[in-house]
């Protein structure tokens, strides 16, 4: 079975793949000629991945999935949340972004935090959401050189290295992301 999977990020294509067994095939949006700028104008990350995966069913007419990612912070009252890549502008500057949460939390006591993914995945016309969650907080200052968007001053709980200090394969064991990909992954499996 093909799946296509609503991004151009590889490194999450081989990801999945990987997880998944030979009876799925999953292709990008490359892979299927789509250069469209997929909308996500609502207002949670359920609505946006959900959005995103209708988009490319409706227009397509396969099966596929989406995902939308954000971090909560508590102090914020859930910010930057849905907005999470755009926090500082439409640019999508992640050192932009990350400074402007130091900034909003300077003298703040509770950082607490999490990073939330959401997938939408469409079988057939079918909706089944799958959420993964780490709790963390917010560190002081940035702290490592490795992954992306606000992972140098992500603490995850239990961890004494920022998600930007771990290795890839420590981060993606007790990531938000692995966890809803996990999820999609027995769905699958169970299932298909």
């Amino acid at each position: 079975m093909e799946l296509i999977f609503a991004t151009n990020n590889k490194h999450k294509l081989e990801e999945i793949q990987a997880l998944l067994s030979n009876k799925f095939r999953l292709l990008s949006l490359i892979d299927i000629n789509c250069n469209d700028e997929i909308p996500e104008d609502f207002h949670t990350l359920e609505e946006n991945a959900s959005q995103k995966a209708w988009y490319i069913y409706n227009k397509f007419k396969r099966n596929c999935f989406a995902d939308d990612t954000g971090l909560e912070v508590d102090f914020l009252n859930g910010k930057p949340g849905v907005f999470s890549a755009r926090y500082a502008g439409d640019n999508k500057d992640s050192q932009a972004n990350i400074d402007k949460v130091l900034s909003e939390l300077k003298n703040a006591q509770n950082r607490k935090a999490r990073f939330r993914t959401v997938i939408s995945l469409l079988i057939d016309g079918n909706e089944i959401q799958f959420e993964g969650i780490v709790e963390g907080s917010i560190l002081e200052n940035r702290h490592g050189s490795a992954g992306f968007g606000y992972d140098p001053i992500f603490l995850p709980d239990g961890y004494n290295l920022s998600f930007a200090e771990m290795p890839l394969s420590e981060k993606n064991k007790i990531s938000h992301r692995a966890k809803a990909i996990n999820k999609l992954v027995d769905y699958l499996k169970k299932t298909i």
